[in-house]
């Protein structure tokens, strides 16, 4: 099979194309033929050295992939071959990456993908959909009615952040960076967009609910608590899922009075059984036209290294060219 993969970490450089051997599926795995895969900043940090993880080398890159089961190992009983999958945490925590045309994925990892999503659509919807509703639901405990604000509308995280608290009855505002983007923010279904680059958040956020925002979703990496804190309502719980290396100054005294809270996490330390959960909601509001991932742009596999320096310029390095996701067409 080709895979792209790495065998020293550094710059998008080390990544190369080339052909391994076959892997076969053990007990409770499954071979998938990968249609597609989907890149995410911890990809670049994985590559880079930024984030250690138990790996082996040659070591194949991405962790969200979407295909089809050509296989079954000893004792798999969740799919047969033919079915359509798709599934994240992969080249995490000592498990192969995915960018490859055959994978084998432990079957827990794995969910149908609904009839009307292509296998590029399932794999854009993967990591982001799943820290989305991670986020809302485990960790904020968002219910309907309340309100939502999440920083940058037209991202892979924020896409999913107003379309699943939309669909689970909240109020949502957030932020994009041009009218071009605004647009695809109100079209998913955001009640409030505005620019950051000229608008007055502060105001804005203010007018769309006096009392405050009760589940404030922080994607940048840089938070600015001070001024995000006392938008919060009494009670108000605020997700931080980005910002390795930011240390933003803290205002305790309109933290702790109103009885807010800050929750921090990531994706892969939740378990198969609680993610499942997750992809279980994200099927059936992609089924019912709810859900639907942005594609940012494609790349054929023999571009994977192409690809991460894309999407590091985007996303550390803030070239402001990418909306959506961005996709590796493996075997589609």
């Amino acid at each position: 099979m080709r895979a792209a993969f790495f065998e020293a970490t550094g710059g998008p450089d080390v990544i190369r194309v080339a052909e391994l051997p076959d892997p076969e599926p053990g007990a409770g795995e499954v071979r998938v033929a990968v249609g597609a895969t989907s890149l995410n900043p911890i990809d670049l940090y994985i590559r880079a050295g930024i984030v250690t993880m138990p790996m082996r080398f040659p070591y194949v890159v991405g962790c969200d992939l979407a295909g089809t089961v050509e296989k079954v190992g000893p004792g798999a009983s969740r799919f047969k071959v033919g079915d359509r999958v798709w599934g994240s945490n992969q080249g995490l925590l000592g498990r192969p990456g995915v960018t490859s045309e055959l994978a084998v994925v432990s079957e827990d990892w794995l969910y149908p993908i609904p009839a009307n999503l292509t296998d590029a659509e399932a794999a854009a919807l993967a990591l982001t959909g799943l820290t989305a509703h991670l986020g809302l639901f485990n960790r904020a405990a968002l219910k309907p009615g309340e309100t939502v604000y999440v920083s940058g509308g037209s991202g892979g995280v924020g896409s999913m952040v107003i379309q699943i608290a939309k669909a689970a009855g909240a109020r949502v505002a957030t932020t994009a960076g041009s009218a071009e983007k605004m647009e695809l923010c109100r079209s998913l279904g955001a009640d409030l967009v505005l620019n950051y680059k000229t608008d007055d958040l502060v105001a804005g956020l203010r007018s769309f609910s006096e009392e405050g925002i009760d589940v404030w979703f922080e994607t940048l990496r840089e938070p600015d608590l001070e001024r995000n804190i006392p938008l919060l309502k009494r009670w108000g719980r605020m997700i931080l899922m980005a910002g390795r290396t930011a240390k933003p100054t803290l205002p305790l005294g309109s933290f702790y009075t109103r009885n807010c809270s800050i929750l921090g996490f990531a994706m892969f330390n939740f378990s198969a059984d609680a993610q499942r959960v997750c992809a279980e909601d994200m099927n059936r509001w992609s089924a019912e036209g709810r859900l639907k991932p942005i594609i940012g742009k494609v790349f054929p596999l023999e571009k994977t290294a192409e690809a991460q320096q894309y999407l590091e310029q985007n996303t550390l390095g803030g070239a402001g060219q990418l909306t959506g996701k961005v996709v590796i067409s493996v075997n589609s």
